[in-house]
């Protein structure tokens, strides 16, 4: 991952609350305020202060929807791992291994077409703002930890051997390069983007 950050070099700032906002009523309206902010004024210049504002809700309030202004950015994706993991985990035995992390990865990356945009935006910080690296670091080792233990049970191998560690980066690798081209071609079908990735490494799992 690499990329030019969006965030600028100067000191956070407050920034005035919008007058007349309702105040938020769940955790994505929070979100969606934020990510205004963050697009209008950049990530490292938006405070978790100025979030609240914008949101109309109190600082407090805002730390009982996300821990940090950093988990804002990835909206619901523990639960999407969650469904994820569900999901392979009742993918039938016939199923190519890699035929079923393409399809898990696929959905676990569907977006409807009205919140594209916002989706595109999400992506757009995740893999461009140096302040969000670290933490993508540990998103992306609970993502490969499910690829992991799944090419384990397939292929009846401890989750710490080389084989399931090896396709947890590579699977990570192609999901990342499809978002980064899917970025870089407005247009594209994300879709049909993982699924060329995924093809493109033309790995052999089956026992």
């Amino acid at each position: 991952m690499g990329g030019r950050g969006v965030t600028s070099d100067q000191e956070p700032a407050e920034l005035p609350p919008r007058i007349g906002r309702p105040p938020a009523a769940d955790r994505s309206e929070v979100a969606a305020a934020a990510l205004d902010l963050f697009s209008r004024h950049g990530f490292a210049r938006t405070t978790v202060d100025a979030i609240a504002a914008e949101a109309g809700i109190s600082r407090r309030s805002f730390f009982r929807y996300f821990d940090s202004k950093n988990d804002v950015v990835w909206g619901d994706f523990d639960a999407l791992l969650a469904s994820m993991e569900a999901w392979l985990a009742g993918v039938d035995d016939d199923v190519p291994v890699l035929d079923a992390l393409t399809d898990a990865v696929v959905r676990f990356n569907a977006v409807p077409p009205e919140a594209e945009a916002a989706h595109r935006q999400r992506m757009s910080l995740i893999l461009q703002v140096p302040a969000l690296q670290a933490h993508s670091t540990l998103r992306y080792a609970a993502w490969r930890d499910i690829v992991t233990r799944f090419v384990a049970r397939r292929n009846g191998q401890p989750e710490g051997a080389l084989l399931p560690r090896l396709v947890g980066h590579l699977t990570l690798g192609a999901a990342v390069a499809a978002y980064e081209q899917w970025l870089a071609e407005p247009g594209r079908d994300l879709a049909e983007l993982l699924t060329q990735a995924f093809a493109a490494l033309d790995l052999h799992l089956d026992p």
